[in-house]
């Protein structure tokens, strides 16, 4: 018979693991903020002088764009255009190229306009690019993927849902929609009674070989409840089958689309600075080599959001320094530019 004790014990470790996941997820910073002794016109004019003439001069052109905002990036734009009456990203693309002038472009884009020209990339052409439907849409909040849905929709005359239906299929598809549905519990309340309920019906589903995603809508769970109450979902599975639910997943899906993102939401959720720092860790030590679309985005899009924590976790995970990784697997300027960006201004 379990004591009183035990229970007391049990929901102290229980208070304690949540807490200590709950810290892990908010102790998040920017590498980029707001430049202080900012001059939208004065910069314009820096840039420009580094575009005139025969060449570039691209030290100039990371120095002042990997040192701004992008609230900022966007008034040397407008300034741009009413001194010299010419669009600054027309100007940039046509004195670079390949990955520093992808780079480039990436921090001049709205971070909505980015996030929406990545989706677009993904689906365009032969062949889909999983892996960044999954990346994006699992790491904005309901807001956000709302925001997402309308400007892609105002950017490109299609409905973002429907593109990704199109292109997709069956687990997988499902997935993804629910996700794009914006539908999650984004509140802190836990249920400990729930999270046991689910974990047994999900080990029950596991022990008889069933389709976790089917029997007890699996599904339906990582995309709905909160985070906090998914975590203890986690851990009391864990508890109850000896093993964690990353093993129930590849159990039942031995390949595929299905189970990479399942794969990666589970990791997201449990720790969102890792996952990113394992996905950046992936794109500088690809088989093919460095995958330069899928850095970019990363360290783009979260280093005015979490890239201060994102590098610490890389450095604790893999044993170096993120910007060596990317000194030793980048080159020139483009180097130069992420070096600049993950050490922040």
């Amino acid at each position: 018979m379990t004591s009183l004790t035990d229970l007391s014990i049990s929901a102290l470790w229980q208070r304690a693991f949540l807490m200590v996941q709950a810290q892990m997820l908010h102790w998040c910073g920017p590498t980029i903020k707001h430049c202080l002794y900012f001059n939208a016109k004065l910069d314009a004019e820096i840039l420009r002088k580094a575009m005139e003439g025969f060449g570039c001069d691209k030290d100039t052109i990371v120095q002042v764009l990997c040192a701004r905002s992008n609230a900022q990036r966007q008034q040397i734009a407008r300034e741009f255009k009413v001194l010299y009456k010419k669009d600054i990203k027309k100007e940039l693309k046509s004195e670079l190229s390949g990955a520093f002038e992808e780079l480039i472009l990436a921090l001049m884009e709205t971070p909505v306009h980015f996030i929406c020209h990545q989706l677009r990339k993904a689906m365009k052409g032969v062949g889909t690019r999983e892996n960044v439907l999954v990346e994006v849409l699992i790491s904005h909040s309901n807001e956000e993927i709302k925001e997402i849905k309308h400007e892609y929709y105002r950017l490109f005359d299609k409905k973002l849902d429907k593109d990704i239906i199109g292109e997709t299929s069956g687990e997988f598809q499902r997935l993804l929609v629910c996700l794009l549905s914006a539908g999650r519990d984004e509140t802190r309340h836990t249920d400990n009674y729930k999270a046991e309920s689910d974990a047994r019906l999900l080990y029950e589903a596991w022990k008889k070989k069933c389709a976790i995603t089917e029997e007890v809508d699996f599904i339906k769970m990582l995309t709905t409840q909160n985070f906090d109450q998914i975590r203890l979902l986690f851990f009391k599975y864990n508890q109850i089958a000896g093993h964690p639910i990353e093993s129930a997943i590849e159990t039942q899906f031995r390949g595929g689309d299905t189970r990479d993102a399942l794969l990666a939401l589970a990791r997201r959720i449990r720790n969102r600075t890792a996952y990113f720092a394992g996905q950046l860790d992936k794109y500088t030590e690809g088989i093919l080599g460095t995958r330069d679309t899928d850095l970019i985005r990363v360290i783009v899009s979260r280093s005015e959001i979490d890239l201060v924590d994102i590098k610490m976790e890389f450095n604790r995970l893999q044993g170096v320094p993120l910007e060596r990784a990317l000194g030793d697997s980048c080159s020139g300027a483009y180097k130069d530019a992420l070096i600049a960006l993950v050490k922040g201004n």
